[in-house]
Order: structure tokens, then sequence, then C-alpha cells
């Protein structure tokens, strides 16, 4: 007697390797059935942005030609993913789903959905962990609660075993029936009249063998020196794995065993080996957070934060979308967002402080336009971060922590390679003037054909002034 066939949701895990609700679905020793389904009503608010729909796109095609390779059909679907994965799974007489667990609150309540819309026709959906080191409630304080404060999370997860990467599956066995699946250029997540992805398709090649190619990359190339590069955006100091982490095309588990293999072996030297994988950790405390504080993406996680004289100046933040600012670590930082879909952690945590403390704007408008860049937009991490630079945050930094742009600038891109590659028009400026233009002589910036507020912007804010207000705002809800 056959057995019946089991379908496998993919979702956030676009990966054959390391993938448990894969490995369980193949060891059933039934015919294998691969389905996605772009279920954009369900995220609402949080469905893929413009980046992430690009990114997805490529993502999806790969991991088809993978699945094609080794014999199993991969269904794509638009729509209710509740009515499309019951409804086929009726239609191949498959009496189970298998899927990796997801930690966004929407994602959450989709998965007890489906599990009790196929529990009324008598299937089951097994869920499996595989996208985070360890689940949110397996980590936990030593009061059985969560932790909201990075370091010692950070203690707790490096002293806790972590799990091996399974290996993906040698084989499927052939699904034999025909089904019905969406042609992915329907979906039109790719952007047309106009292309604007120009940048993104020189910068990225997405896709799971990509993902291991550039940790591979990493590992021989940068991250013994990772803790004294990773601040110069002007250098290839960091591992550029987070959109292929987003997407999973590769897991944690794979990454975390990786660096401790090249450890074992002494191939990486402690210090850059222990900061990267704090970086890993950084992205599982901000998932921890997510699950057992699902409003983190909404309100501040410090409650007198609502309370905060947050400004509406749509203008000052078209500039800073833009990368119109006048401070030319911050425009830079935005103008590599907007043509590469990345930018770099240091200068992330820049222009953060400048939108909310400089701008004295919501960290909700920052969150909301990295969503829709990135093509690492991770829900977790994006609102974890974000509220981390504007002081709301678990374990945040303090508010009144203001970063200075120019001393920033000065001090991570010393010799201004990064501000010379996207402020261009200032690529001409000697050095000791790069990052504070408006203190040139009349002769410097013509020698370098600046013309400020002409060429470039004047500053839209003065430093001194903004830091003044925004410590005068900070004390209103101080108390």
């Amino acid at each position: 007697m056959s057995q019946a066939p089991v379908i496998v949701w993919f979702r956030n895990d676009l990966r054959l390797a390391d993938h448990p609700a894969l490995r369980a679905a193949v060891e059933a020793d039934g015919p294998v059935l691969a389905v996605y389904v772009l279920d954009e009503a369900a995220a609402g608010t949080w469905r893929p942005g413009g980046a992430s729909r690009w990114w997805l796109h490529h993502s999806l095609a790969r991991l088809g030609d993978s699945l094609a390779a080794k014999g199993c059909p991969f269904v794509l679907r638009r729509g209710d993913t509740l009515d499309i994965i019951s409804s086929l799974a009726a239609d191949v007489g498959a009496e189970t789903v298998t899927g990796s667990r997801a930690f966004e609150p929407w994602s959450r309540q989709l998965e007890e959905a489906l599990n009790q819309r196929l529990g009324e026709s008598g299937r089951r959906l097994r869920r499996f962990s595989g996208t985070l080191l360890h689940d949110p409630d397996q980590l936990l304080t030593k009061s059985g609660g969560p932790y909201k404060v990075f370091t010692p999370f950070w203690r707790a997860l490096a002293a806790t075993p972590q799990r091996e990467p399974v290996k993906a599956p040698p084989h499927f066995k052939t699904f034999e029936g025909a089904v019905e699946s969406e042609n992915l250029e329907d979906w039109e997540l790719l952007p047309r009249n106009p292309d604007w992805a120009g940048g993104l398709r020189e910068a990225w090649t997405p896709g799971e063998e990509a993902a291991r190619a550039r940790l591979e990359a990493f590992l021989d190339e940068a991250i013994n020196d990772y803790a004294d590069k990773r601040n110069l955006p002007g250098q290839t100091g960091t591992s550029r794995l987070s959109p292929h982490l987003r997407f999973g095309e590769i897991s944690p588990a794979q990454i975390w065993q990786a660096v401790q293999a090249r450890l074992a072996r002494g191939d990486a030297r402690g210090k850059g080996a222990d900061v990267f994988l704090s970086e890993i950790a950084w992205r599982e405390f901000s998932y921890h957070l997510l699950h057992h504080f699902p409003s983190l993406p909404v309100a501040s996680f410090r409650e007198a934060f609502e309370k905060f004289p947050w400004q509406d100046a749509p203008d000052e933040l078209a500039a800073w979308q833009r990368g119109r600012t006048g401070y030319p670590i911050v425009d830079a930082g935005m103008r590599e967002l907007w043509h590469t879909g990345w930018m770099h952690n240091r200068v992330r945590m820049i222009v953060a402080s400048f939108l909310t403390k400089h701008l004295l704007l919501p960290w909700q408008a920052g969150e909301a336009w990295f969503w829709d860049t990135l093509v690492d937009a991770d829900l977790a991490s994006n609102a974890a971060s974000w509220q981390w630079v504007a002081g709301s945050g678990a374990d945040a930094a303090p508010y009144f922590r203001i970063f200075n742009p120019v001393i920033q600038g000065e001090k991570f891109d010393p010799d201004g390679t990064y501000v010379r590659k996207w402020v261009p028009e200032l690529a001409n400026l000697p050095n000791a003037k790069l990052h504070q233009p408006w203190t040139a002589s009349a002769s410097v910036l013509k020698g370098a054909g600046v013309e400020l507020g002409v060429t470039y912007p004047a500053p839209i804010v003065d430093h001194k002034q903004a830091r003044e207000r925004a410590l005068a705002a900070y004390k209103t809800i101080k108390g």
C-alpha cells in the first residue's frame, strides 16, 4: 500500500539543507509536494516591501530549481493560506502538512488557524524548529520569564548546546500526480516601469547556494578581523548574510556550526568569531522579544515613550529618506540603502539616531521605510533595532546618547571611502572637510566643485540645537 503524500509548507525557510520540516516529510516515505503561498492579506501591514519582493522572486525561483532537480514539484499559489493548503491536501490525499515554526505575530496566528482547519478534516500540521537556534519558549530566565536584557541572554545562549544542522535530503519520492501551480512571473514581484532594481542585481545573488558561498567567503576572508572592521563601512568587514537569513536560505544553526568548525581547526580567532556570533545572537534575541511581546513592531517597549513628543515633519522625513540631510555620513547610508537594498550596520545606527533624535521623528517612520527598502527587512530585527536606537526598546541605548554625525563619520570613515562612493558630489573635498562641508572655506568648496544648497544641501538641522531639543523632549517623559 503506497504512502500518502506529505505537503511541505515553505515560508521564511527557502532552502533544502537544515530544514527539519522537509526532512521529516521525506522520512515519512511518501511522495513530497512543496508549496509556497503568497498570502498578503494575512501579513497585512507586514506584507513584503518592494526590495523584499525582488529578493523573494529570485529566491523562490532558485528553490524551485533545486526542488525540481530532486523530482519534487513546487506549487506556487497566491491567496488565502487556509483555503489553499486545506484544499490542496484534500485534492492530493495528503494527511500531513509539515512546516517550520515562524514567530511573527501574524505568522503564529496563521499556523494556529491552519492547524485547526486541517484538524477539522482529520489532517494535521506538524511544526518544526529550524528558523532560530532555540524556540523562544526554550531559552528563559531562571524565573521562567523572557530575557529583556541582551547580555545575559547572550551568555545563556552561548552556554546552551546548539542543535546539529540536518543535511539536505539526498532524494525525494516522486509525486506522480498533476498539480496546478501559478507562474511566478504573474505575481509581479519584480519592479516594472520603472525598473529600480539595477543596484540590487549588481549587489546580490539570492538563493541557498549563494548564501553558502557568502558564508564561506566571509569565514575565509573577514571573520578574524570582524571585531575591528565591522564598524568601517568603507571596508568589506561584515558578512552580508542578513538577507539570506531573513529568507531562510541559510539557517542560524548552519552559521553557528560553520564558525565553530573553523574555531576547532584553528582557522578562526576567538575575538572576531565571538563578536560575529553575538550578532547572530542579537537576531535571536530580537525574535525572542517579538514572540513574548508581539506589539514590539508598533508600540514602544518602554511605555513612557508612548507619550514622547515626536514631531510631524514630512519634508524632513523626505530629506532623510532621499539622503539629502546635509550630513554626509547620513546621506551616504540612505543612498546606499536606496541603491542596493542594504545598509552597513554602523551606518544604520547613525541614520536611525539622526531620524529619532536630530529630527525628533518617530522610530516607526524609520522602521516603515526600512521595511520597504531593505532586502533583509526582518520584522523582529527591524523593530528591536529601531527601538534600541530610539531608546524605547528592551535593553535600549539611553535616549540621551545622541550620535554626532560628524564625529561618527570621521571616526568610522576616516579616509572618506564610503562617503565618496555614495555622495560623489563631495568626492573632491579634503578629508578634513568631507564630513562637515559647511565648515569649508569658499575657496575649498569652489575647488571641489561644491556649492552648498545647490550641488549638495546645507544641513537641515544644526547638531547642537537638535541635541538640546532632543534632550528637552526626553525630559518631558523622564518623570
